[in-house]
């Protein structure tokens, strides 16, 4: 008999088995090149399946070797745009192609090419996903009941992180380290289980990384390029809890039950946050009989079965959104939001009327409300997150109630400073801990509880903040300038700038000034610089924050055309980088492939400011 096994048979490691079988022994066996080609362009990505399927091919040639079987590779390799239409069927139609041309029977697993083979008039042999029994994976051996995660790497001793969250320790499992093929083993049986495992899914593939949710254990594995060795880490919850188990207050149960519509669970990696957030999940749809879903990537909380887990569709999340509003449940649990986009579907079905519970990282209760500021607007905040619950060491720390009004900030004494702000309260005891505004272009975070930092007596905190957008406003209107700011009081400042400057300063009839004063909401008076003979010297020193943008291939530092041919001292979290002249567009560009510009592209991502000094040789 004449066989054409397709992909999906040789990667689920199923076809050396099927050739043994009395029916197909002795078969000759015919691969097409096109199945070699697509296992190879796979395997050139990192992808699990890429190897496993070379590896069966690998098996095949030794049953040749035995005369068990013949085998023969036929056919052409597809071009590129082939590879790359491989999932509207390209390849797929070469290998049906090839078993017409060797009048040969076609032997898949996949559905779809079963179905079309027999369209054809092909003679088709369909093998069914095999659910197997559960059994143990080889990893497991490595778990107990105190065991977290294990973290294997070829050429490493095993180790594994035991304890409970807030007292973790790392252990060596024995002294002997894991060989390369010790390794390679466990990770393909990972990858060919989970697909015949029906409560097993491979959640991400990518080049050189693979994520498996295999029943409650979440395997990363890892190789080159992506990783320096082969690599797998899983993690495995040790508990399962309840909302009960965390005794918390019963007005927080209430308000969960009754009024918590937009919930942040919030904690550093390893405090808790995923099982607390299981615990929620089970209160809302054991409790409340409440139709609960997950949105994860990948899908690892340990619910019910009633409970249902989303996965990314087509690896975008928002289609995920679009469709569960279109099931409309009571309450989703969102694993986790780190990027802008999480933030903004989280805000975006929150304000639909979904319940929504978020799981972020955070390392202090605030952080979780500060990580949304600039992803969703201010004002909309209060009605997207209504609680946040800071988790650590498995406990919950911190409770806090989130709401909107109108009132001046704590510090400040003018009734027309009053705006919108958002108090951030603590839930038991009402007290007020943070308060967050914005003041000119500026979003503040305010600390105004008892663990504030005590406020200096010659300067209020409306002052503070007033010097810093008084300064930021003059390195934006005139960039590369020297200057000193100088608040004496709530209502009125004083700077002194270079005289050269004022007139552009202080515009025509006063339109600059009285603009800039309506923005900051304090009078400011414009005195020359050179007044102030003793400080000039400090003055001409201070560094100035300088606005930074990537464009193609370069780096852009922007001063203003005010700033055509000064020189400047660029500076990063107080270490000189590099001294440039300001060009003709009134800018420094760096090329994005040298390492300065590597450090500041860094230093951008960290939110750190990117600062100049002017040189006082010029």
């Amino acid at each position: 008999m004449r066989i054409v096994p397709d992909t999906s048979v040789i990667v689920d490691g199923r076809i050396t088995n099927i050739v043994q079988e009395e029916e197909f022994r002795g078969s000759e066996v015919i691969v097409p090149e096109a199945v070699v080609s697509e296992l190879e362009y796979q395997a050139n990505r990192g992808r699990e399946t890429g190897f496993n399927g070379l590896e069966e091919l690998k098996n095949l040639q030794e049953l040749s070797k035995k005369a068990t079987i013949s085998l023969t590779f036929v056919g052409r390799r597809p071009t590129l745009e082939e590879i790359s239409l491989s999932r509207g069927g390209e390849i797929d139609a070469m290998i049906r192609g090839t078993a017409r041309e060797h009048d040969a029977v076609l032997v898949t697993s996949d559905r779809v090419q079963s179905e079309v083979g027999k369209a054809q008039g092909l003679d088709v042999v369909y093998i069914k996903q095999e659910i197997m029994a559960y059994e143990e994976l080889e990893i497991s051996k490595y778990f107990d009941k105190n065991t977290m995660s294990i973290h294997l790497k070829e050429g490493v001793v095993p180790m594994a992180k035991k304890g409970t969250p807030g007292n973790i320790n790392l252990v060596s499992l024995g002294s002997k380290p894991l060989r390369h093929s010790e390794i390679h083993a466990m990770a393909r049986e990972i990858v060919e289980r989970a697909k015949s495992d029906f409560k097993s899914f491979i959640e991400i593939e990518m080049q050189g990384a693979t994520v498996v949710q295999f029943r409650e254990y979440r395997i990363s594995i890892a190789r080159p390029p992506f990783s320096d060795g082969f690599e797998i880490t899983a993690v495995r919850p040790i508990t399962r809890v309840s909302l009960a188990d965390y005794k918390l207050p019963d007005k927080l149960i209430a308000r969960l039950r009754d009024t918590a519509k937009g919930v942040l669970i919030s904690g550093a990696p390893g405090a808790g946050k995923s099982t607390f957030a299981q615990a929620v999940a089970d209160f809302y749809s054991k409790d409340l009989r409440s139709i609960v879903k997950t949105m994860e990537s990948p899908r690892d909380l340990q619910v019910g079965n009633e409970i249902t887990q989303y996965a990314p569709i087509e690896k975008d999340m928002q289609k995920t959104a679009d469709i569960l509003l279109l099931v409309r449940p009571d309450y989703t649990i969102y694993d986790e939001l780190r990027k802008s986009k999480d933030f903004r579907i989280f805000a975006d079905m929150r304000l639909a009327g979904v319940g929504m519970i978020g799981v972020v990282h955070a390392t202090r209760a605030i952080d979780a409300i500060q990580r949304i500021i600039g992803r969703v607007e201010l004002g909309v905040i209060p009605s997207v997150v209504d609680t946040t619950i800071f988790i650590d060491e498995g406990k919950v720390k911190a409770i806090y109630d989130v709401k909107m009004t109108v009132k001046v900030p704590t510090g400040m004494t003018e009734a027309d400073l009053a705006r919108p702000l958002i108090e951030i309260r603590d839930f038991g005891t009402g007290e007020l801990v943070n308060e967050i505004y914005t003041y000119g272009e500026q979003t503040i975070v305010m600390d105004v509880g008892a663990a504030a930092a005590p406020v200096s007596q010659d300067r209020s905190p409306v002052q503070k903040i007033a010097e810093r957008e008084i300064e930021r406003e003059f390195k934006r209107r005139v960039p590369g300038s020297k200057f000193r700011v100088e608040v004496k009081s709530d209502k009125r400042a004083t700077v002194w700038v270079e005289e050269k400057h004022i007139p552009k300063i202080i515009g025509k009839k006063g339109r600059n000034i009285d603009e800039l004063e309506k923005r900051i909401g304090i009078g400011i008076g414009i005195e020359p610089l050179k007044s102030q003979k003793v400080e000039s010297q400090e003055v001409m020193e201070d560094q100035i924050e300088i606005p930074v943008e990537l464009s193609g291939n370069y780096v852009v530092l922007n001063f203003g055309k005010d700033a055509i041919g000064t020189s400047f001292d660029i500076i990063v979290e107080e270490e000189y980088l590099f001294t440039a002249t300001v060009g003709k567009k009134g800018s420094i560009k760096i090329k994005k492939d040298i390492e300065l510009a590597d450090i500041i592209i860094k230093a951008l991502k960290r939110n750190i400011p990117v600062s100049a000094r002017i040189r006082l040789d010029q």
